[in-house]
C-alpha cells in the first residue's frame, strides 16, 4: 500500500539513501532539508523537495503523512565540543518542534536516526540496548536527550517510535554516497588517499589491546541501514511497535574491523598503496566498539545482507571515483 512519508534531512548521506529505498517501494516521499550539510543533487528523483529547517516542519506537515523519518541533525563530534549550543539548538530544539508539529497534525509514527555515541565508552562488548548511556560529547548527549524526549512523547501522547542507533555507516547506494565537509569518517578518508587527494592516512594509536593494536569498529553498509528503516515502518504499520511504545535498536554487523584492516581492505579493493602515518591516541577513543543487533533481528526481522567489508569499500570506492570524475569534468 502506497504511503506518504516526510524525510527530514533527506538530502544528507543516510537520509537520501533511505528516501531512495522508500521511492523504490512505491511510496510518496517529501524531503525536508535546509542544505546546511546536505546536497540538493542527493535528493532522489521522484521525491518532493522542500528547503527549510526542521524547526519549521509545522509549515509543511499535515495529516496526509503516514509517518516521519528524522535524520536532520548535526553530527560532527569535534564541532559539538567547541560549539555545543549549535547541537542543542538544532538536534534537541529541532526535534522538539518536529514532535509538536507531528502531534498537531495527528502523525503518530516516527523513525529516528540515533547513534552509538549515546553509549560513550562501553563497559563491555558487544554493546546491547541495555548498556549504560554515558555520552562523551555534546553530539552524543543531544541524541540521547532526543531519545528521552521521544520516549516521553510515546508514553504521554501515544506516539509509535523506533530509534535506530547506528554504529559506523559506510558504503554507497548507486549515485548516493558519503561526503562531509570536513570529512571525519575512516573509509572516505582512506579513499581520499587512493584518489590522490590526501597524502597519507593517520592511524591514531597502535597500542590498544586489540589483535593489531589499532581501534576496532563495527561497520555497516548504508543500504543495509536503509532497509532497517523500512522494516521499522513495516513493524509499526503491522502493530509490532504499537502506539505508546518507543523501541530502541542497535544497528551493526556484530563483528568489528580494526583501523589497519580497513586500510588493508582499501589497498586490495583499489589497488593503490595507502601510506600510513602513526599518530598518538585521540582522547576518548575506546579500543573496541561492536554492536549487538539482536533486538533489530528479533523485533524488526533485520539481518545485514552486505556484511563483507570489501563490499562496503567497493561501493564507496565506485561512488568516490564517479564523484571525482564529475568534479574534474
Amino acid at each position: 500500500m502506497t504511503q506518504r512519508y516526510l524525510v527530514t534531512g533527506g538530502a544528507g548521506y543516510v537520509g537520501s539513501v533511505v528516501a531512495a529505498h522508500l521511492l523504490e517501494r512505491g511510496h510518496r516521499v517529501t524531503v525536508l532539508d535546509d542544505l546546511s550539510t546536505g546536497f540538493a543533487e542527493a535528493v532522489p528523483a521522484g521525491a518532493e523537495f522542500v528547503r527549510g529547517r526542521v524547526q519549521d516542519a509545522a509549515r509543511w506537515l499535515d495529516g496526509s503523512y503516514d509517518a516521519v523519518l528524522h535524520f536532520a541533525a548535526y553530527s560532527q563530534v569535534g564541532e559539538s565540543v567547541t560549539r555545543p549550543e549549535k547541537y542543542w539548538e538544532n538536534n534537541v530544539g529541532g526535534t522538539m518542534a518536529l514532535l509538536a508539529a507531528m502531534r498537531a497534525a495527528g502523525v503518530r509514527r516516527l523513525v529516528f536516526s540515533s547513534t552509538a555515541a549515546t553509549y560513550g565508552e562501553p563497559a563491555s562488548v558487544p554493546i546491547t540496548e541495555t548498556a549504560a548511556t554515558a555520552p562523551t560529547s555534546p553530539y552524543g548527549a543531544s541524541k540521547l536527550a532526543v531519545d528521552h524526549m521521544i520516549g516521553g512523547e510515546c508514553a504521554a501522547h501515544g506516539l509509535s517510535a523506533v530509534s535506530l542507533r547506528y554504529f559506523n555507516v559506510a558504503g554507497a547506494y548507486g549515485s548516493l554516497g558519503e561526503r562531509h565537509a570536513p570529512e571525519s569518517h575512516l573509509v572516505p578518508l582512506v579513499l581520499q588517499v587512493a584518489l590522490g587527494d590526501r597524502e597519507a592516512i593517520s592511524v591514531y594509536g597502535e597500542d590498544y589491546p586489540t589483535p593489531d593494536g589499532t581501534c576496532v569498529r563495527d561497520y555497516i553498509h548504508v543500504a543495509d541501514l536503509a532497509e532497517a528503516h523500512l522494516l521499522a515502518l513495516d513493524a509499526m504499520t503491522a502493530g509490532g511497535v504499537p502506539a505508546g511504545e518507543h523501541l530502541i535498536c542497535n544497528l551493526g554487523n556484530g563483528n568489528g574491523f580494526s583501523v589497519r584492516e580497513v586500510v588493508e581492505t582499501v589497498r586490495k579493493v583499489t589497488g593503490h598503496p595507502i601510506p600510513e602515518i602513526t599518530a598518538p591516541r585521540r582522547a576518548g577513543d575506546p579500543a573496541v566498539l561492536v554492536a549487538s543487533a539482536e533486538a533489530a533481528r528479533e523485533r524488526l526481522g533485520w539481518t545485514p545482507s552486505r556484511p563483507d567489508l570489501a563490499d562496503v569499500v567497493a561501493d564507496a570506492w565506485a561512488f568516490a571515483r564517479a564523484r571525482q570524475e564529475r568534479d574534474h569534468a
